[in-house]
């Protein structure tokens, strides 16, 4: 008994010590502004505490002139506390964060049409800017069942982040659930990548200064990675749908240590739980296949993307065995890459390689990984951990669409001056009134009475709105 009892305390022991490791390498970033929209208490999601937005914050508040909070009629099984509650727009509004780290940051914007009693979700219709990106135009919040989670990452080189929401039409209404706003690792986002223009490989330079949206974040050939078991609390879903070819594929899962390097990719860059699992390519005898594993992932035309391929040798059984051939768009990116080489010479270590695309007409990327001339029977030869694909923005900062911040902030306005117009010239039109019976009373007053000429002609309203409309302008 007294063994059984000792071998328990170890394993606890051994349990603590590990989970003490793991919160001490764990990122801890200098901006960390987790939001939960219109409740009025905080909420704890996977160990993070989202602030209720109603409360004092030095670093962080909320400008609206007409808002209001929304609480879900019907609350789902499951369901984060997060979305239980949302924070309601009907006019421009705006958060604003203090950066006291420049540089790349994240920013999740997390929605949720919930059902309420109240207010009907599926009518709202807006816009939302990030410091002068153009993030989304005419969103709707998603769909009905399940949360929608929305990535950017942009650089910052402000005091300050604003979040604007900006309701498409005056019927219309903007909302979010929580918003984090997060400064990202100096190595997560790195000045340059390769530009594959067809058949050519140019340099990209200037990638960190580029803002983007996350389009697919894929875990090859294991589970989901949720953002429980991401230092950067991502959330990594599983390639199986984007296989377009699987034939030779095989799956590999690793027990071991994932050996992360100076220079190399960082565990904020790809968390374990996507190098320990992978797909690949093996040579069963002395003759190599002659396949391709690809991926195929829908994105938008008219845009760039950055393609972000993760790649760790956790199948070899001895250095210098795995060549292998890199594909993006058919084109290839990389040849006869050697995974012993750009890492030191070490298995289990993780390698990542950046890519610049076009998406053109066809409105799909691929991404395949197969044999070189260089692969060897008897060996793996192609392999692949992880993928991610970024849409970058376009000439007008834009990520949705071609309409530059200035021109969504100025409709506005515009919007509200029809009203505004007519309200100032029913004013002006009292006044003039007042003052022409002040005018009768004085004279009235200095003469009994006297004939008014009859040459005045009235000025119609359609003048008085263009006289208007000259003074305000």
């Amino acid at each position: 008994m007294g063994t059984l009892l000792s071998s328990h305390g170890f394993s606890l022991f051994l349990l603590w010590t590990f989970t003490l490791y793991g919160l001490c390498l764990s990122f801890s970033p200098i901006d960390n502004y987790l939001i939960n929209s219109g409740a009025s208490l905080d909420s704890v999601v996977d160990n993070r505490r989202f602030i209720s937005d109603s409360s004092n914050s030095p670093d962080s508040h909320l400008s609206s002139g007409r808002t209001f909070s929304l609480c879900a009629g019907t609350l789902l099984p499951g369901l984060p506390q997060i979305y239980h509650t949302a924070r309601v727009f009907n006019s421009p509004s705006k958060y604003v964060f203090n950066v006291k780290d420049p540089g790349t940051h994240m920013v999740r914007l997390h929605f949720h049409r919930f059902n309420s009693s109240r207010l009907d979700l599926g009518n709202s219709r807006f816009h939302v800017l990030v410091n002068g990106l153009v993030a989304l135009t005419n969103f709707s919040g998603g769909d009905l069942v399940n949360p929608k989670v929305i990535e950017y990452l942009l650089c910052v080189n402000s005091e300050k982040v604003e979040i604007r929401f900006v309701p498409a039409k005056k019927s219309n209404f903007a909302f979010v659930n929580a918003i984090e706003v997060i400064s990202a690792p100096k190595d997560l986002v790195l000045e340059t990548a390769q530009y594959v223009n067809g058949d050519k490989i140019e340099e990209f330079q200037g990638l960190n200064k580029q803002a983007f949206e996350t389009m697919y974040r894929v875990t090859v050939g294991g589970p989901k990675v949720t953002p429980f078991n991401d230092s950067l609390w991502r959330t990594w879903i599983p390639d199986d749908e984007y296989m377009k070819s699987s034939e030779g594929s095989n799956k590999v899962y690793f027990g071991g240590r994932i050996k992360y390097q100076d220079g190399g990719a960082s565990r904020e860059v790809g968390p374990d739980n996507v190098y320990d699992s992978a797909r690949l390519i093996r040579s069963k005898n002395a003759s190599i296949p002659n396949v391709n594993l690809t991926w195929e992932f829908p994105v938008s035309e008219d845009y760039k993307y950055l393609v972000r391929m993760h790649f760790c040798d956790i199948a070899s059984i001895s250095l210098g065995l795995l060549y292998f051939n890199v594909y993006v768009n058919e084109h290839l990116a990389y040849k006869d890459l050697d995974l012993s080489d750009v890492t030191n010479y070490m298995l289990a270590s993780p390698f990542y390689a950046d890519f610049v695309v076009d998406a053109g007409r066809s409105g799909v990327i691929t991404v395949s990984v197969g044999p070189s001339s260089k692969s060897m029977g008897y060996t793996v030869d192609a392999i692949l951990n992880g993928v991610e694909i970024m849409k970058m923005n376009n000439s007008v900062y834009s990520l949705d669409g071609k309409v530059p911040a200035e021109l969504i902030m100025k409709c506005w306005p515009r919007r509200t001056l029809g009203i505004l117009l007519p309200l100032i010239a029913f004013a002006c039109l009292l006044l003039s009134l007042s003052a022409i019976v002040h005018r009768r009373k004085s004279n009235a007053e200095l003469f009994p009475w006297s004939k008014l000429p009859t040459d005045i002609h009235d000025i119609s309203p359609k003048q008085a709105k263009l006289q208007l409309s000259n003074i305000v302008t």
